[in-house]
C-alpha cells in the first residue's frame, strides 16, 4: 500500500493515480480475480490487500459505474482507508466520504447520494439500511474488511444479506490475513459473505516473498515475585471456599481455584435446571457463581497485569457493592476476610509486576542497541495500559492508542484523538505506543521494530493480527511475555497451537481452491446467493424457503399467514386439524388474505419509485426505536417484502405501528425486574403510550414468565392486571425475538393496509385534554418529543412562552442541549416556505 515515485514502475489503470502504487505482480493478479466474482482475498497482514480492493473498486466504477462501499471495522481504520483511497484514485476527494456514528443520520442519507466511494464503519451501514436511509442497489462493488468477523449477529452478516437481494450489479471482496481458526469457520464466513472464490497467497509464494522480512517471535518467561502470589493465594482461597459450596449443591465435582471458563458454563446450566424447578439451590448457586468469575478476574489481574490494575478492580467491586441495589454477591464478596487481606497486600505492594521491568528493558534494547525506532506495546486491559504509559514515560516518548467508551473506570479516546495519534506514531514523534485490541486489526503502522505482547493472546486470529504490525518493510522482532504457571501459559499454547492449524488450512485451502469453491457455490444455492435459485418459480426456492417454515417461532399463524408477508405452503393439509378454519378473516386482507399474500412475495416499484405491494399499495412501514438494535427484530422487519423500517429515538415506545398503535417490548426477565427489583419505569413508559396513542401494546417476550423467579404468581397477575385495566394496554405474549417480528408485522399491516392508517411518531389520541394537547403542539416541535415536550412547559408555564424562548433560556431546561434548542429556534422563528 506503500506509494512510489513516479520514475519507479507503477499500476497505471483506469481511475487510478499514476506513479501512487507500486506495481506489485500479486496485487494486480488477485485483483482481476476478484473483478470477475465474489471472492474472498487472503493476504498476509501489511502486503497490500487495501490495494487490492481499491483495483477492484477502480475497475468495477470505470466498467459498470455505481457506487462502491467498504466496511471496516473501526473509525481509525476507516479513516486510514479513507486517506488512501483519496490518494489512491483520480476520484474528487469530494466524492469519497466516511460513515461514522460521528457523522449525523440526516447528513449520511444526504451524502449518500453524491457519494462515488463510502468507507464506513458497519454498524452505521446497518443502522441506514434498517433506518431506510440509504439504497444499495446502485453499489456495484461491496468489501468486506477483516471479513473474518462475519459470523454471528456482527453487522457485516445482515449488509451482506441485503447487499444481495437490493444491488443492481453486486460483486464482494472479502479481506483478511486471517479468515478463520478451522475450515470450517472460514467456510462459514464465506457463506455468510455470499462469496464463491477463494484467492489465497502466503509468504512463501514467489511473488509475496520478495515483499515479506523475517520476524523472529521470542517467548520470555516472567516469574512472580513473592508478594503477587501471596495476594494471588488469598484470592484464590475464597474461589476454594465457593465452589467447596457449589459442589455441596451438587453442581459439580471440583473445588479447584484454577475452574475452567467451560466448567463454569457447564455449572450455569446445571444451575439453570435448578432454576428452572424452581429449587432455591438454583438461586443461591447462580450467586456464588457470580462471585467465582469476579474472583477470576481479580486473579487474573493480580497474575498477569499488575497490582495496580488489581487495586483499582478491587476498588471498583467495592463501589458496587457500596451502591443502592448493590447484589448480596458483591456485599459478601468485598466483605469476605480473604478478600479484604488481599486487598490490604495490594496497596501496601510498592512494585507493579515484573513484566513492566522486562517491557522497559526489551524496548531498551530495541530503540538503543539496535537502533530501531518505533515499538508497539499490546496489552488486554485499559487498566494495564495507562499504567505502562506512564511507566515508560519515564524513559522514551510514550502515547497511549485505547478505545473510545469509558470502561473500567478510565476515559476512552475520541476518534480525532485516536487519527491524531497515529499520524503522529507514523512521523516519528514519539517512539512507544501503548495499546488496547483496537489497534490489532489493519492499521498502517510501517516499520515498527518491536511488537510486544504484554501478556499472550488466547486466539490465533487476534495473535496474527498483532504480529502482523511488524516486519512490513524491514526485518521486526515479536516478543510475548508469559507469567510462569498463569492463565499466559495456557492461551499461549492454545493460540500456538490454533494458529498452527490455520497456517495449514490456509495452504489447504490454497491446495484444494477448486473443490471448496464448488462447495460454496453449493451452499449459496441454499442461501439465495445463486441468481438462478433466485429468479426459480418454486416457492420453496431462495433465500425465504428455510426463514419462513410456517410456525417455526412459535406464534401462532391466523389465516394461513404466518406474519412475513409469505404464503403458508401448509396451510391447506394443517387447516383442519389445527383449528385455523374460520380464521382467515382475522388474517390481514380478510377472506383474501392467502391471496394478497401472495401477490406480496415479488413487490414491484411504483411509479414514484416507492416498494409497492398487492394492488399498487406503498411499503408498511415499522419505526424503530434507536434503543431496539440489539435485537434482531428490525433486521427481520426490514429483510421482508413490502416492508420498510425507520429508525427514530423515540420518546414513546419501543415501535410504532400506526397513528394509534404503540408497542413496549420486554423480555420476561425485564419483566420480572421490574416486579422485584421496585422499578417502575415499565408502568411509566405504558403510561406515557396511553397519553399520546389510543392503542398502547405491551409485548412480553419469552417463556418461564411463571417459572423463571421466585416470584409470586398473584404478584405477575396484578402487574398484568394494571397494565390491562389501569393503562388500557393489550398485554400480548411472544416466544422470541421472530415471533415478535412476526406479531408486529401483523399488526402493522392491519393498520396501515386494512385501516388505511398513517403513522406518527407522535400519536394521534383522540379526545385529549388541553394539557395534552398543549404536549403534542410543543412535542412535534423539531420531533423535541414528549418527555421534553413537558420539562419545557413545565418550565415556562405555556405554550406561548417555549415558543418565544431564546435558545440561552431553553437550554436552560432539563433534557434540552444544544442541537434541541438550536433546532427549536430554527423552526419557529424561519421563514415558511412551501413544499
Amino acid at each position: 500500500m506503500a506509494a512510489t515515485d513516479a520514475s519507479e514502475e507503477s499500476i497505471d489503470r483506469p481511475l487510478v493515480e499514476p506513479g501512487v502504487l507500486e506495481n506489485r505482480g500479486y496485487q494486480t493478479q488477485l485483483a482481476d480475480a476478484a473483478a470477475a466474482d465474489h471472492t474472498l482475498v487472503c493476504l498476509p497482514t501489511g502486503l497490500g490487500k487495501t490495494t487490492v480492493s481499491l483495483l477492484v473498486t477502480a475497475e468495477r466504477l470505470h466498467a459498470v459505474g455505481g457506487k462502491s462501499l467498504l466496511l471496516a471495522p473501526t473509525k481509525p481504520l476507516v479513516q486510514q482507508h479513507a486517506d488512501f483511497y483519496r490518494e489512491a484514485l483520480t476520484i474528487d476527494d469530494e466524492e469519497i466520504v466516511v460513515f461514522t456514528g460521528e457523522v449525523r443520520p440526516d447528513d449520511r442519507a444526504a451524502l449518500w447520494d453524491d457519494a462515488t466511494v463510502v468507507i464506513a464503519t458497519p454498524q452505521v451501514v446497518e443502522n441506514d439500511l434498517l433506518g431506510s436511509r440509504i439504497d444499495l442497489s446502485p453499489v456495484t462493488h461491496c468489501t468486506f474488511d477483516e471479513c473474518h468477523r462475519a459470523s454471528g449477529e456482527y453487522p457485516y452478516t445482515y449488509i451482506a444479506e441485503r447487499y444481495h437481494e437490493d444491488s443492481d450489479d453486486p460483486l464482494v471482496t472479502g479481506m483478511s490475513a486471517s479468515p478463520g481458526d478451522d475450515e470450517e469457520a472460514i467456510l462459514g464466513v464465506c457463506d455468510n459473505l455470499g462469496i464463491r472464490e477463494v484467492e489465497v497467497m502466503t509468504s512463501e509464494d514467489a511473488d509475496v516473498e520478495a515483499y515479506t522480512h523475517n520476524t523472529s517471535v521470542n517467548w520470555e518467561r516472567v516469574e512472580l515475585p513473592e508478594p503477587v502470589i501471596e495476594i494471588r493465594d488469598a484470592l484464590q482461597d475464597v474461589i476454594h471456599d465457593r465452589m467447596t459450596q457449589l459442589k455441596e449443591l451438587g453442581v459439580t465435582s471440583s473445588t479447584q481455584p484454577d475452574v475452567s471458563e467451560r466448567e463454569i458454563r457447564k455449572i450455569q446450566a446445571k444451575l439453570r435446571e435448578l432454576m428452572d424447578n424452581d429449587q432455591s439451590e438454583g438461586y443461591q448457586g447462580m450467586s456464588l457463581l457470580a462471585e467465582v468469575r469476579k474472583l477470576r478476574t481479580a486473579v487474573t489481574y493480580a497474575e498477569t497485569q499488575s497490582v495496580e490494575s488489581l487495586r483499582r478492580y478491587l476498588e471498583r467491586l467495592r463501589e458496587a457493592a457500596r451502591s443502592s441495589g448493590a447484589s448480596k454477591a458483591d456485599q459478601r464478596l468485598v466483605s469476605a476476610p480473604k478478600v479484604r487481606e488481599a486487598r490490604r497486600k495490594a496497596e501496601d505492594f510498592e512494585d507493579l509486576h515484573p513484566k513492566f521491568r522486562r517491557t522497559r528493558m526489551q524496548i531498551a534494547e530495541t530503540l538503543g542497541i539496535h537502533d530501531g525506532e518505533r515499538v508497539i506495546v499490546f496489552t488486554e486491559s485499559r487498566d494495564t495500559a495507562e499504567t505502562l504509559t506512564d511507566f515508560l514515560g519515564e524513559h522514551f516518548t510514550v502515547e497511549k492508542f485505547v478505545g473510545q467508551s469509558d470502561t473500567e473506570g478510565s476515559d476512552g479516546m475520541t476518534q480525532t484523538e485516536q487519527q491524531e495519534t497515529l499520524e503522529a506514531f507514523r512521523a516519528g514523534e514519539f517512539e512507544v505506543l501503548v495499546s488496547t485490541s483496537v489497534a490489532e486489526e489493519g492499521l498502517d503502522v510501517p516499520e515498527v521494530d518491536l511488537v510486544l505482547f504484554y501478556e499472550p493472546v488466547p486466539t490465533a486470529i487476534r495473535s496474527i493480527q498483532r504480529k502482523g504490525r511488524t516486519g512490513r518493510q524491514t526485518e521486526g522482532a515479536v516478543v510475548v511475555l508469559i507469567a510462569e504457571d498463569t492463565r499466559d501459559e495456557a492461551y499461549f499454547w492454545k493460540a500456538r497451537q490454533d494458529e498452527k492449524r490455520m497456517e495449514d488450512e490456509l495452504r489447504t485451502l490454497k491446495d484444494m481452491a477448486g473443490d471448496i469453491e464448488s462447495h460454496l457455490r453449493e451452499q449459496m444455492g441454499l442461501d439465495g446467493y445463486d441468481e438462478a435459485s433466485a429468479d426459480s418459480d418454486d416457492p420453496a426456492a431462495g433465500s425465504n424457503a428455510v426463514e419462513n417454515d410456517a410456525d417455526s417461532d412459535g406464534t401462532t399463524a391466523v389465516g394461513g399467514d404466518d406474519g412475513d408477508d409469505q404464503p403458508n405452503q401448509d396451510t391447506a393439509d394443517d387447516s383442519e386439524d389445527d383449528g385455523q378454519t374460520g380464521l382467515d378473516a382475522f388474517a390481514p386482507g380478510g377472506d383474501d388474505a392467502t391471496q394478497s399474500t401472495t401477490e406480496q412475495t415479488d413487490p414491484e416499484p411504483d411509479e414514484e419509485g416507492t416498494v409497492a405491494t398487492a394492488g399498487g399499495e406503498e411499503a408498511v412501514e415499522v419505526v424503530i426505536d434507536q434503543r431496539e438494535l440489539d435485537a434482531s427484530i428490525g433486521r427481520d422487519l426490514s429483510r421482508r417484502d413490502g416492508f420498510e423500517t425507520r429508525l427514530e429515538t423515540l420518546e414513546v415506545g419501543d415501535y410504532v405501528l400506526s397513528d394509534r398503535v404503540v408497542v413496549e417490548r420486554k423480555t420476561i426477565s425485564d419483566f420480572l425486574d421490574t416486579l422485584t427489583g421496585g422499578d417502575r419505569s415499565m408502568f411509566e413508559q405504558v403510561k406515557d403510550d396511553a397519553r399520546y396513542y389510543d392503542r398502547p401494546v405491551v409485548i412480553l417476550e419469552g417463556d418461564g414468565l411463571y417459572e423463571e423467579r421466585n416470584v409470586h404468581p398473584n404478584a405477575i397477575r396484578g402487574a398484568l392486571a394494571s397494565l390491562a385495566v389501569d393503562f388500557g394496554a393489550s398485554v400480548l405474549r411472544t416466544d422470541d425475538e421472530s415471533g415478535t417480528a412476526d406479531l408486529l408485522a401483523t399488526i402493522a399491516t392491519r393498520e396501515q393496509e386494512t385501516d388505511d392508517r398513517e403513522i406518527s411518531v407522535h400519536g394521534e389520541k383522540g379526545s385529549k385534554t388541553l394539557g395534552e394537547q398543549q404536549e403534542y403542539v410543543v412535542a412535534s416541535i423539531a420531533d423535541v418529543g414528549p418527555v421534553i415536550a413537558r420539562a419545557l412547559l413545565e418550565h415556562f408555564g405555556s405554550v406561548e412562552a417555549v415558543m418565544t424562548a431564546g435558545e440561552e433560556d431553553l437550554l436552560d431546561v432539563e433534557g434540552v442541549g444544544e442541537v434541541t434548542a438550536e433546532r427549536i429556534r430554527e423552526v419557529v422563528s424561519s421563514e415558511y416556505e412551501a413544499t
